[in-house]
């Protein structure tokens, strides 16, 4: 008795979705990667490959051909889980890394350390010693990754920043200073911390920026409320857009710090 033709079907899908696999070597898996397949039956398939060990279901519809090495079976490349999982959500650097890809400093951060509107991210996928920052407004999904970034940077108030606070500023003012930047961090300002606006206020007053824009964010702020600019209490208006003191003094202070350090030429 000849078997169904679904059956069928079914079944030269999962010998197709096997040797592919097998073929393919040590990588990570998707759905998407069997297109031109029938879904159901390479979703069977795949559960099918999981339960014999061939592959290892990292999250919904992600999986992982391993290959044996010396220590046991191998594991997934970080750094391409991590680009996965941003193409499926937004994810942006955050910490360390996001001063990194800003050029504040150097350091790369022991653990990575990621920002995300979601709700949540696959432990699987980030890996188990990622710092995940989870429920960032939703307009960060139309920024930048550098865009995002400064964000996050200011949300710290600088003190990711490895360079002293004069140049942290100068290097804030000059990000912000890009090409259309400052208008596109002003726009979804309105999701930002308080003391976010306020720092993009003090910057955009230095940078000379458009008063509407500037008028928009000093009316979003409680005029009886401080602020702490940490390294960018040195913000020539830090005071104006309701810096606190304290965060201006140690401004000041660090920069006194730094040029008694600096290096003078030797007199005759």
């Amino acid at each position: 008795m000849r078997a169904p033709a679904s059956s069928a079907r079914s079944g030269h899908a999962a010998g197709m979705v096997r040797r592919r696999i097998e073929r393919g070597g040590e990588r990570l898996w998707r759905l998407e990667d069997f297109r031109n397949l029938p879904s159901e039956a390479v979703a069977q398939a795949l559960s099918r490959l999981t339960r014999l060990g061939v592959i290892e279901r990292l999250s919904k519809g992600v999986y992982y051909r391993m290959r044996p090495t010396r220590l046991g079976q191998s594991r997934p490349n970080p750094a391409l889980v991590r680009q996965l999982a941003a193409r499926r959500k937004s994810v942006f650097p955050s910490g360390l890394a996001a001063a990194n890809l800003l050029g504040f400093t150097t350091q790369t951060a022991r653990r990575s350390e990621v920002s995300t509107s979601a709700l949540s991210l696959p432990r699987k996928l980030m890996g188990s010693e990622t710092v995940i920052h989870t429920r960032r407004p939703e307009a960060w999904a139309a920024l930048s990754e550098a865009d995002a970034a400064l964000l996050d940077f200011l949300r710290q108030a600088g003190r990711s920043s490895e360079l002293s606070p004069a140049r942290t500023v100068r290097r804030t003012v000059a990000l912000l200073s890009e090409k259309g930047r400052f208008a596109r961090l002003v726009k979804v300002a309105a999701s930002e911390p308080p003391r976010v606006r306020a720092m993009l206020g003090a910057a955009g007053e230095q940078m000379g920026k458009n008063r509407a824009a500037l008028k928009r964010l000093r009316a979003s702020l409680n005029p009886f409320s401080r602020f702490d600019f940490g390294l960018l209490g040195g913000l020539r208006h830090a005071g104006q857009w309701q810096a606190k003191e304290q965060a201006k003094q140690q401004a000041k202070g660090q920069a006194k710090e730094q040029a008694k350090v600096r290096p003078t030429r030797a007199t005759v």
